[in-house]
């Protein structure tokens, strides 16, 4: 069990028979003989559905322990992701409502965590950033222009925004859960003497 006020970001808690995990939290201080609020944003885990109830701070409420493996993404079919145990070659499908806007980033072998709530998947750990190809755009212009943005297509489908100077077949590192472009990929190319 955990108290209201001591929730967490991340936390997994049961209400009602449904899983969350807490996306947002924010205690309010009570004035006089009004008690204090805790304001939560919470995601159900397995319809991706979100709520905002609030608790009284001394509150308690079930917290729930996961169980966290690596596993290999190995393809998706049919809204659902299907990941193996790289040490017993157990297949798991995930939905795509529980792997969430990082769909689009996965390819075949990619290793990632994968948190499990009594033998069920609920959650991917996916990166902040990941890179990926332009696969079109209009052609690079540098423009004295900072704030100018254009349309690109990557290579997984995923349209976004980028700076004008970035063109065709370059990698971007873009913020997995919003899907924004946040700077052009720096390759590291070593010179041999």
């Amino acid at each position: 069990m955990v108290i209201a006020s001591e929730l967490g970001v991340g936390t997994v808690i049961r209400i009602e028979g449904e899983i969350y995990r807490v996306l947002e939290v924010e205690s309010k201080a009570g004035a006089a003989k009004m008690g204090g609020v805790v304001k939560t944003k919470l995601i159900n885990v397995r319809s991706g559905r979100l709520w905002e109830p609030h608790f009284r701070p001394q509150e308690k409420l079930e917290e729930l322990e996961l169980e966290c493996r690596l596993m290999e993404f190995l393809y998706a079919e049919g809204g659902m992701c299907i990941f193996m145990r790289p040490d017993t070659y157990e297949q798991v499908g995930v939905s795509s409502t529980i792997v969430g806007p990082g769909e689009k980033f996965l390819q075949p072998g990619m290793e990632l965590p994968v948190e499990f709530f009594e033998g069920e998947p609920i959650r991917i750990v996916f990166p902040d950033v990941a890179e990926a190809r332009v696969a079109t755009t209009a052609p690079p212009s540098h423009s004295h222009q900072d704030s100018a943005w254009k349309q690109a297509t990557l290579e997984n489908g995923l349209a976004i925004l980028v700076p004008l100077f970035i063109a065709p077949g370059e990698v971007v590192r873009v913020e997995v859960r919003t899907g924004r472009y946040i700077e052009r990929a720096h390759t590291d190319r070593k010179r041999i003497a």
